[in-house]
Protein backbone atom coordinates (compact mmCIF):
# COMPACT_ATOMS: atom_id res chain seq x y z
CA UNK A 1 0.00 0.00 0.00
CA UNK A 2 1.13 3.54 -0.77
CA UNK A 3 0.47 6.30 1.79
CA UNK A 4 -0.44 9.86 0.81
CA UNK A 5 -3.13 12.48 1.35
CA UNK A 6 -6.08 14.32 -0.18
CA UNK A 7 -4.95 17.75 -1.38
CA UNK A 8 -8.25 19.54 -0.67
CA UNK A 9 -6.91 20.66 2.72
CA UNK A 10 -3.99 22.49 1.01
CA UNK A 11 -6.00 25.31 -0.52
CA UNK A 12 -3.25 27.90 -0.09
CA UNK A 13 -0.57 25.76 -1.77
CA UNK A 14 0.14 25.33 -5.47
CA UNK A 15 0.26 21.88 -7.02
CA UNK A 16 4.05 21.97 -7.04
CA UNK A 17 4.15 22.99 -3.37
CA UNK A 18 1.85 20.12 -2.46
CA UNK A 19 4.05 17.65 -4.36
CA UNK A 20 7.15 19.09 -2.67
CA UNK A 21 5.59 18.71 0.77
CA UNK A 22 4.64 15.09 0.04
CA UNK A 23 8.12 14.31 -1.23
CA UNK A 24 9.87 15.96 1.72
CA UNK A 25 7.77 13.92 4.15
CA UNK A 26 8.15 10.56 2.41
CA UNK A 27 4.53 10.44 1.31
CA UNK A 28 4.08 8.49 -1.87
CA UNK A 29 0.81 9.64 -3.41
CA UNK A 30 -1.74 12.44 -3.73
CA UNK A 31 -5.47 12.40 -4.32
CA UNK A 32 -5.56 15.64 -6.28
CA UNK A 33 -8.53 17.99 -5.76
CA UNK A 34 -9.83 19.19 -9.14
CA UNK A 35 -12.95 21.24 -8.56
CA UNK A 36 -14.02 23.85 -11.11
CA UNK A 37 -11.95 27.01 -10.86
CA UNK A 38 -13.31 29.27 -8.12
CA UNK A 39 -14.53 28.53 -4.61
CA UNK A 40 -17.56 26.52 -3.56
CA UNK A 41 -19.59 27.18 -0.44
CA UNK A 42 -18.97 23.80 1.18
CA UNK A 43 -15.92 23.24 3.39
CA UNK A 44 -13.07 21.46 1.58
CA UNK A 45 -14.76 22.07 -1.77
CA UNK A 46 -13.70 24.43 -4.52
CA UNK A 47 -10.00 23.55 -4.29
CA UNK A 48 -8.38 22.91 -7.66
CA UNK A 49 -4.75 21.85 -7.89
CA UNK A 50 -5.03 20.83 -11.55
CA UNK A 51 -7.17 22.76 -14.03
CA UNK A 52 -8.70 19.80 -15.85
CA UNK A 53 -10.75 21.99 -18.20
CA UNK A 54 -7.67 23.51 -19.80
CA UNK A 55 -5.37 20.51 -19.49
CA UNK A 56 -3.30 19.77 -22.60
CA UNK A 57 -0.95 16.92 -23.46
CA UNK A 58 2.00 19.26 -22.96
CA UNK A 59 0.77 20.38 -19.52
CA UNK A 60 0.16 16.75 -18.59
CA UNK A 61 3.72 15.79 -19.54
CA UNK A 62 5.10 18.58 -17.35
CA UNK A 63 2.89 17.57 -14.41
CA UNK A 64 3.93 13.93 -14.70
CA UNK A 65 7.59 14.86 -15.09
CA UNK A 66 7.46 16.94 -11.90
CA UNK A 67 5.82 14.09 -9.98
CA UNK A 68 8.39 11.58 -11.25
CA UNK A 69 11.23 13.91 -10.25
CA UNK A 70 9.81 14.14 -6.71
CA UNK A 71 8.83 10.43 -6.60
CA UNK A 72 5.20 11.23 -5.81
CA UNK A 73 2.35 9.49 -7.64
CA UNK A 74 -1.18 10.78 -8.21
CA UNK A 75 -3.66 8.25 -6.87
CA UNK A 76 -6.69 9.90 -8.45
CA UNK A 77 -8.31 13.13 -9.51
CA UNK A 78 -10.91 14.12 -6.91
CA UNK A 79 -14.22 15.94 -7.29
CA UNK A 80 -17.09 15.44 -4.82
CA UNK A 81 -20.28 17.22 -5.95
CA UNK A 82 -23.89 16.03 -5.95
CA UNK A 83 -24.20 14.34 -9.34
CA UNK A 84 -27.92 13.69 -8.69
CA UNK A 85 -28.72 17.24 -7.57
CA UNK A 86 -32.44 18.04 -7.75
CA UNK A 87 -31.52 21.33 -9.44
CA UNK A 88 -31.15 20.10 -13.03
CA UNK A 89 -28.89 22.97 -14.05
CA UNK A 90 -26.50 22.22 -11.17
CA UNK A 91 -26.66 18.53 -12.00
CA UNK A 92 -25.74 19.23 -15.61
CA UNK A 93 -22.74 21.35 -14.59
CA UNK A 94 -21.57 18.74 -12.06
CA UNK A 95 -21.77 15.95 -14.63
CA UNK A 96 -20.00 18.05 -17.24
CA UNK A 97 -17.07 18.67 -14.91
CA UNK A 98 -16.92 15.00 -13.93
CA UNK A 99 -16.45 14.16 -17.62
CA UNK A 100 -13.53 16.59 -17.67
CA UNK A 101 -11.94 14.75 -14.74
CA UNK A 102 -12.32 11.43 -16.53
CA UNK A 103 -10.67 12.87 -19.65
CA UNK A 104 -7.86 14.44 -17.62
CA UNK A 105 -7.28 11.27 -15.60
CA UNK A 106 -6.77 9.38 -18.85
CA UNK A 107 -4.44 12.04 -20.30
CA UNK A 108 -2.36 12.03 -17.10
CA UNK A 109 -2.38 8.20 -17.09
CA UNK A 110 -3.73 8.16 -13.54
CA UNK A 111 -6.85 6.29 -14.66
CA UNK A 112 -8.76 6.91 -11.44
CA UNK A 113 -11.42 9.44 -10.41
CA UNK A 114 -12.80 9.70 -6.86
CA UNK A 115 -16.23 11.22 -6.34
CA UNK A 116 -19.77 10.79 -4.96
CA UNK A 117 -22.66 9.10 -6.75
CA UNK A 118 -24.97 11.85 -5.44
CA UNK A 119 -28.49 11.83 -4.09
CA UNK A 120 -31.66 13.92 -4.06
CA UNK A 121 -32.06 14.39 -0.27
CA UNK A 122 -35.83 14.69 -0.52
CA UNK A 123 -36.31 11.39 -2.37
CA UNK A 124 -36.32 7.84 -1.02
CA UNK A 125 -33.58 5.30 -1.70
CA UNK A 126 -35.80 3.60 -4.30
CA UNK A 127 -36.47 6.89 -6.08
CA UNK A 128 -32.77 7.72 -6.08
CA UNK A 129 -31.93 4.31 -7.54
CA UNK A 130 -34.13 5.26 -10.48
CA UNK A 131 -32.06 8.44 -10.85
CA UNK A 132 -28.90 6.31 -10.82
CA UNK A 133 -30.31 4.23 -13.68
CA UNK A 134 -31.00 7.43 -15.62
CA UNK A 135 -27.82 9.40 -14.95
CA UNK A 136 -24.89 7.07 -14.32
CA UNK A 137 -24.69 4.42 -17.10
CA UNK A 138 -23.41 6.86 -19.78
CA UNK A 139 -20.85 8.30 -17.34
CA UNK A 140 -19.52 4.84 -16.51
CA UNK A 141 -19.50 3.85 -20.20
CA UNK A 142 -17.41 6.94 -20.97
CA UNK A 143 -15.00 6.02 -18.16
CA UNK A 144 -14.75 2.46 -19.49
CA UNK A 145 -13.94 3.75 -22.96
CA UNK A 146 -11.19 5.94 -21.48
CA UNK A 147 -9.81 3.16 -19.26
CA UNK A 148 -10.60 5.14 -16.10
CA UNK A 149 -11.95 3.72 -12.84
CA UNK A 150 -14.52 5.63 -10.78
CA UNK A 151 -14.28 5.16 -6.99
CA UNK A 152 -17.32 6.35 -5.01
CA UNK A 153 -16.69 7.45 -1.43
CA UNK A 154 -19.18 6.19 1.17
CA UNK A 155 -19.70 9.58 2.88
CA UNK A 156 -23.45 10.23 3.36
CA UNK A 157 -22.99 14.01 3.00
CA UNK A 158 -25.57 14.34 5.74
CA UNK A 159 -24.08 16.75 8.22
CA UNK A 160 -26.15 19.94 8.20
CA UNK A 161 -29.80 20.91 7.97
CA UNK A 162 -29.63 21.81 4.26
CA UNK A 163 -28.66 18.19 3.50
CA UNK A 164 -31.51 16.74 5.54
CA UNK A 165 -33.11 14.21 5.55
CA UNK A 166 -31.39 11.93 3.03
CA UNK A 167 -27.98 13.47 2.47
CA UNK A 168 -26.31 14.03 -0.88
CA UNK A 169 -24.70 10.65 -1.53
CA UNK A 170 -26.56 7.36 -1.96
CA UNK A 171 -23.67 4.89 -1.64
CA UNK A 172 -23.37 5.01 2.15
CA UNK A 173 -23.98 1.43 3.32
CA UNK A 174 -23.36 -2.14 2.11
CA UNK A 175 -27.10 -2.50 1.46
CA UNK A 176 -27.06 0.47 -0.90
CA UNK A 177 -23.77 -0.64 -2.48
CA UNK A 178 -25.37 -3.94 -3.50
CA UNK A 179 -28.36 -2.16 -5.04
CA UNK A 180 -26.18 0.25 -7.01
CA UNK A 181 -23.78 -2.48 -8.18
CA UNK A 182 -26.80 -4.42 -9.45
CA UNK A 183 -27.57 -1.41 -11.65
CA UNK A 184 -23.98 -0.59 -12.63
CA UNK A 185 -22.09 -3.83 -13.14
CA UNK A 186 -18.76 -2.53 -14.39
CA UNK A 187 -15.13 -3.33 -13.60
CA UNK A 188 -14.53 0.44 -13.75
CA UNK A 189 -17.04 1.33 -11.01
CA UNK A 190 -16.18 0.77 -7.35
CA UNK A 191 -15.57 2.21 -3.88
CA UNK A 192 -13.33 4.78 -2.21
CA UNK A 193 -13.48 3.24 1.28
CA UNK A 194 -13.59 5.51 4.33
CA UNK A 195 -14.19 3.74 7.67
CA UNK A 196 -15.09 6.89 9.59
CA UNK A 197 -18.49 7.24 7.93
CA UNK A 198 -19.54 3.82 9.19
CA UNK A 199 -18.55 4.73 12.76
CA UNK A 200 -21.09 7.51 13.18
CA UNK A 201 -23.73 5.44 11.36
CA UNK A 202 -23.05 2.78 14.05
CA UNK A 203 -22.24 0.23 11.36
CA UNK A 204 -19.44 -2.35 11.08
CA UNK A 205 -16.54 -0.85 9.12
CA UNK A 206 -14.51 -4.08 8.92
CA UNK A 207 -16.93 -6.71 7.57
CA UNK A 208 -17.73 -4.90 4.26
CA UNK A 209 -14.02 -4.91 3.36
CA UNK A 210 -14.20 -8.66 2.84
CA UNK A 211 -17.50 -8.72 0.94
CA UNK A 212 -16.53 -5.87 -1.40
CA UNK A 213 -12.82 -6.62 -1.70
CA UNK A 214 -12.93 -6.61 -5.50
CA UNK A 215 -14.67 -3.23 -5.55
CA UNK A 216 -12.29 -1.30 -3.27
CA UNK A 217 -10.31 0.89 -5.69
CA UNK A 218 -9.06 3.57 -3.28
CA UNK A 219 -8.87 4.09 0.51
CA UNK A 220 -9.22 7.06 2.86
CA UNK A 221 -7.74 7.47 6.34
CA UNK A 222 -9.99 9.75 8.38
CA UNK A 223 -11.17 9.27 11.94
CA UNK A 224 -14.41 10.14 13.73
CA UNK A 225 -14.99 10.86 17.40
CA UNK A 226 -18.45 10.15 18.78
CA UNK A 227 -19.48 12.30 21.75
CA UNK A 228 -21.67 9.78 23.54
CA UNK A 229 -23.14 12.28 26.00
CA UNK A 230 -24.34 14.44 23.09
CA UNK A 231 -25.66 11.40 21.22
CA UNK A 232 -27.66 10.39 24.29
CA UNK A 233 -29.07 13.92 24.41
CA UNK A 234 -30.00 14.48 20.74
CA UNK A 235 -30.39 10.90 19.45
CA UNK A 236 -29.48 9.41 16.06
CA UNK A 237 -32.11 11.49 14.23
CA UNK A 238 -30.16 14.69 14.88
CA UNK A 239 -27.82 16.14 12.28
CA UNK A 240 -24.58 14.14 12.81
CA UNK A 241 -22.33 17.09 13.63
CA UNK A 242 -24.40 17.53 16.79
CA UNK A 243 -22.85 14.36 18.23
CA UNK A 244 -19.63 13.63 16.33
CA UNK A 245 -16.56 15.31 14.87
CA UNK A 246 -13.99 14.31 12.21
CA UNK A 247 -10.52 13.78 13.68
CA UNK A 248 -7.02 12.88 12.56
CA UNK A 249 -6.31 9.14 12.34
CA UNK A 250 -5.66 7.84 15.84
CA UNK A 251 -7.58 10.62 17.59
CA UNK A 252 -11.06 9.13 17.14
CA UNK A 253 -12.91 5.83 17.40
CA UNK A 254 -11.60 3.87 14.40
CA UNK A 255 -9.40 0.88 15.31
CA UNK A 256 -6.72 1.43 12.69
CA UNK A 257 -4.87 -1.79 13.44
CA UNK A 258 -7.99 -3.84 12.67
CA UNK A 259 -8.79 -1.72 9.62
CA UNK A 260 -5.37 -2.03 7.98
CA UNK A 261 -5.22 -5.69 9.00
CA UNK A 262 -8.42 -6.31 7.03
CA UNK A 263 -6.97 -4.48 4.02
CA UNK A 264 -3.91 -6.71 4.15
CA UNK A 265 -6.18 -9.77 4.45
CA UNK A 266 -7.74 -8.95 1.08
CA UNK A 267 -4.29 -8.18 -0.38
CA UNK A 268 -5.15 -4.55 -1.03
CA UNK A 269 -1.99 -2.93 -2.39
CA UNK A 270 -3.33 0.30 -3.84
CA UNK A 271 -3.39 3.92 -2.75
CA UNK A 272 -4.36 5.01 0.77
CA UNK A 273 -4.85 8.73 1.46
CA UNK A 274 -5.08 10.74 4.66
CA UNK A 275 -8.09 13.06 4.65
CA UNK A 276 -7.78 15.94 7.11
CA UNK A 277 -11.07 17.50 8.26
CA UNK A 278 -10.16 18.05 11.91
CA UNK A 279 -11.22 21.52 13.10
CA UNK A 280 -8.49 21.42 15.75
CA UNK A 281 -5.95 21.80 12.93
CA UNK A 282 -7.39 24.63 10.85
CA UNK A 283 -5.71 27.81 12.07
CA UNK A 284 -3.51 28.02 8.97
CA UNK A 285 -1.28 26.07 6.60
CA UNK A 286 1.29 25.32 9.29
CA UNK A 287 -1.48 23.65 11.29
CA UNK A 288 -2.52 21.68 8.20
CA UNK A 289 1.05 20.54 7.59
CA UNK A 290 1.33 19.50 11.24
CA UNK A 291 -1.90 17.51 10.88
CA UNK A 292 -0.58 15.66 7.84
CA UNK A 293 2.76 14.93 9.51
CA UNK A 294 1.08 13.67 12.69
CA UNK A 295 -1.31 11.49 10.68
CA UNK A 296 1.48 10.03 8.57
CA UNK A 297 3.65 9.37 11.61
CA UNK A 298 0.79 7.48 13.29
CA UNK A 299 -0.21 5.49 10.21
CA UNK A 300 3.37 4.40 9.56
CA UNK A 301 2.74 1.97 12.46
CA UNK A 302 0.57 0.07 9.99
CA UNK A 303 1.51 1.16 6.44
CA UNK A 304 5.16 0.90 5.48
Amino acid sequence: MKLGFVTAICEEMTFEEVVDFASENNLECLEVACWPQGRANRRYAGVSHIDVVNLTQDKARKINAYCREKKVEMSSLAYYPNILDSDLEKRKKNISHLYKLIEASAILEINMVTTFIGRDPKKTVSENLELVKEVWPPIVKYAEDKGVKIAIENCPMLFTEDEWPGGQNLMTTPANWRKVFDIIDSPCFGINYDPSHFVWQQADYIKPIYEFKDKIFHVHYKDIKIFKDRLQDVGIMATPLEYMSPKLPGLGDVDWGKYVSALTDIRYDGYTCIEVEDRAFESGMEDVKKALKLSAHYLRNFVI
